[in-house]
This record gives C-alpha cells, structure tokens and sequence, in this order.
C-alpha cells in the first residue's frame, strides 16, 4: 500500500540513502532497523512527504505522494515521531484533538464526532482517566501513549513511528510496543517502526528492514534478515537469532561486540 522507489537522498552533497526499494504491506508491523546515522529517519520522513527525495518516488495506492495534498496524506499517514516534548500547557485531551485538524476546515471547530473519536483514541490507549490533566506533569511512558492517541485520532491507515522507545524506562518501553502491536492487530493498523533497538523491536515485528551503507541491506521476515552475518556487518556484534517460547516470539542474543576480540 506504501512503496517506496529507487530513493536517493542527500545532505549537502553527503549521501543518507542511495537507491532505496521498500514496499510497506497492509495491516503489517515493519521495523526499519540500522546504526545511528544510517538514514532511517531520512527515509521516515520521505515517507510521509516531510522530505522530497532527490531520486525516486513514493506510491500510496499507486499515486505519487507527490500528487496528493498534506492534508490528504495526514488523512492516511500520521506520525509519532521521536521526541514527545510539548513545552506549552496543554491538556491530554488537547494534544489527542490535534489529530483531528485535517479533518477541519479553517477556522471550524471540532464536531461531536471529531470529539467522539478522541474519546476513543484516549480510550484505546488508556489514557481517558488522564484527558484533564496537564501532558507537562506526565511521565515519558504516558506522554508518548499520548501522542499515539494523537495519531489514532487522525484515523490513518498507516503510523510511522521515530524510535518510539528512545528514553523510556523498560517497562514503558514494552507498554509502548505492546500497545503498538495490539493497535495494528486490532484496528488492522499498517505500522511502520524505526529504531536501532534490534533487541527489544525484533519481538513485535513481521518483516524487517535493515539499512547499512546508505542503502537496503537486508528485507523479510525476521528469520531471514536476523542471520549472524547480516548482524555482524549492519550493527557490529555477534549474535544469534532464537526462538523466545514464553513470547513466542523471535529474540536476538547478543554475545558481544565483533570489536572485543
């Protein structure tokens, strides 16, 4: 449903990606995984139009992102990106009603079902308790619910997500990625997750990316793209692929790094 095409992209004349093929699939949770610096944001952000490749091209149902309005975009593709911080005294429900502007027309408010799909956005991510609450006294693991409420408020077919579990404690990290995971499973939501977490990002994804080198390394399923060598050229380490029983789920063990020898 998103297919990206012979993408290129550059920061003053210093290569990010060079000729990037990727189609993101329906309803799939897809992690775009590579060391800091690899190009994984450049390309989150062609994704969803915020940069215009140099090279190549971005289909949504075949039509170039080129072709489509913003607002038309916003209406399929929202956004969690990586940092959460909101400095002005909004409240939860503000931030959640957000979601809902490319939905409005200049100057209109919000209608009583713009409201009940905030309602529902907050109620999905159990945050409904906290709608009156300033999101500046909230935890990072809460904020960041917020803003994913914020996203399902726009009813996007498809959410792009920046390293969704940067500066979270472990466990708000795994709330995060489970209410991911039940969001896409539940709403039929197509996730797109980048991040350099392997181990932690492994368990909750269907297929994977990994860029290395500017460029597409690897893609397919876990299984395939996690071998031992694919791990020791993209991210440097030894490490295995294993089959995790109580998630049922694959896990990445880390021996070390390929520079302590």
């Amino acid at each position: 449903m998103l297919t990206a095409e012979g993408i290129s992209f550059s920061y003053r004349e210093k290569p990010v990606l060079q000729d990037v093929d990727l189609e993101v699939r329906k309803g799939e949770i897809i992690g775009i995984l590579g060391p800091n610096g690899c190009g994984k944001t450049t390309l989150l952000k062609i994704l969803n139009r915020n940069l215009k490749p140099q090279k190549g091209r971005v289909l949504m149902e075949g039509v170039d992102l080129e072709e489509m309005s913003k607002r038309k975009i916003a209406r399929q593709i929202a956004v969690v990106p990586q940092s959460n911080e909101i400095r002005f005294a909004f409240t939860v429900r503000d931030i959640v009603s957000m979601g809902r502007m490319p939905f409005l027309d200049r100057f209109q408010g919000e209608s009583g079902d713009d409201m009940r799909i905030v309602e529902e956005a907050m109620e999905k991510t159990s945050i409904k308790e906290f709608a009156d609450r300033l999101i500046s006294h909230m935890s990072g693991g809460e904020r960041q619910r917020v803003i994913i409420a914020r996203a399902l408020a726009q009813r996007p077919e498809i959410i792009l997500l920046d390293e969704p579990t940067l500066h979270l404690d472990i466990n708000h990290q795994f709330e995060v990625l489970d209410l991911v995971k039940r969001l896409s499973r539940e709403e039929g939501l197509t996730v797109v997750i980048v991040s350099h977490d392997l181990p932690m990002v492994v368990k909750y994804c269907d297929r994977m990316v990994l860029v290395h080198d500017h460029k597409v390394h690897a893609l397919g399923t876990p299984e395939e793209v996690l071998t031992p060598e694919n791990m020791r050229v993209v991210f440097n380490i030894d490490a295995i692929l294993e089959h995790d029983e109580v998630l049922n789920a694959p896990a990445v063990k880390i021996i070390g790094s390929c520079n302590r020898r």
